[in-house]
């Protein structure tokens, strides 16, 4: 494996960036909450009834046709802290329980187009998606995606700028979220194996789990550690990764780069804050500065047992700039001037209002 074109060796250095915090800094903070008003979920009640009066399908949904007069600030003001702060925050009080599957949806898409663009987020095109249980537990099958499962997720970042989950249902038990950012990661593996940070600077293959864009391989490569206009983007995906060895074309690790692989979860596990979901919850995270991972949970016999989150992966036009090879790992380019999320031959953006 080549070496990246960033830092690496004796040059590696820690970076500054307000995105570096610890499990304690978050909790001693509150500004990265935000409590919905009973103004603003008016102004969401009003926007979702002109919507349905327009018999507007979602996918057509425009910011002007969502109108949102004073949320629309503070939903830009949050944009701007994800981008260019902590890379996370919690918007709590979306009205969810007297809403209807469609109106939740069309409330969550007009509040995801001012944080940015939505994008494929698999092979069948889902551009507004469920996290829910449809195949068990099982989540070393390398057809079946995480999220579709009530197994525990390891530590990862989406591939995309932005995630956003919004909580329709809790589970019976378990679901736990936990988050890290992946600048102190960063930094604090520099301060304690230098060496084992370096390697992470390489690109390191990942398994596509069946999800391949046309002409490309069933894997792709990147850095874990990419460093572009002065900026970290990090991009980790330890499942992945591991699963690439299933390859036989494939390199098999190091003993350096099993002990980097492990030195990541480690620090993760040790800087990270949790947090538990209510119905009305969306969670924000900056994929390229933050990393998050799931509890394992237990979904009840009724409905009203059963965890079910609406998902958004969101381009950020503005938001930093991207490796390569981080670019490349897609086949489309959106009109945002990013990548337009995951495409494989016959893929056509659609919006399930059922976990499918």
């Amino acid at each position: 494996m080549a070496d990246s074109s960033g830092p690496a060796g004796a040059d590696l250095h820690p970076v500054t960036d307000p995105a570096d915090w610890r499990a304690d800094d978050l909790a001693a903070a509150d500004d990265w909450i935000f409590h919905l008003t009973d103004r603003e979920i008016g102004e969401i009640d009003s926007a979702i009834a002109a919507v349905e009066a327009a018999g507007l399908e979602i996918s057509d949904i425009a910011e002007d046709d969502f109108p949102l007069p004073s949320l629309h600030t503070r939903l830009k003001d949050i944009e701007h802290s994800i981008l260019h702060g902590r890379g996370v925050a919690l918007i709590k009080g979306v009205p969810v329980a007297r809403y209807t599957r469609q109106q939740a949806a069309i409330a969550y898409w007009g509040i995801g187009l001012r944080l940015g663009v939505p994008v494929s987020q698999n092979s069948k095109g889902h551009v507004l998606g469920h996290v829910k249980n449809l195949t068990g537990g099982d989540f070393n099958d390398s057809t079946h995606r995480g999220y579709h499962t009530s197994a525990d997720l390891p530590w990862h970042a989406d591939s995309c700028d932005v995630v956003g989950l919004l909580c329709l249902q809790t589970a019976k038990s378990g679901g736990k979220s936990y988050i890290v950012s992946s600048v102190a990661i960063h930094n604090e593996m520099i301060a304690r194996r230098p060496d084992l940070a370096a390697e992470m600077t390489k690109p390191w293959f990942r398994d596509r789990r069946g999800e391949i864009p046309e002409g490309k391989d069933p894997w792709w490569s990147l850095p874990v550690f990419n460093y572009e206009d002065g900026k970290l983007v990090t991009s980790w995906q330890g499942k992945y990764i591991r699963g690439a060895q299933r390859f036989k074309e494939l390199p098999r690790f190091t003993t350096a780069q099993t002990e980097a692989l492990e030195l990541i979860t480690t620090l993760a596990e040790e800087l990270s804050f949790s947090m538990t979901f209510e119905p009305g919850d969306i969670q924000i995270l900056h994929n390229h500065v933050v990393l998050h991972r799931r509890s394992d949970y237990e979904d009840g016999p009724d409905p009203e047992q059963m965890r079910h989150l609406l998902r958004l992966w969101l381009a950020t036009p503005d938001g930093r700039k991207l490796p390569q090879g981080l670019i490349e790992r897609y086949g489309v380019i959106g009109p945002s001037g990013r990548p337009a999320g995951i495409y494989v031959p016959g893929t056509k953006p659609v919006i399930p209002l059922e976990a499918e």
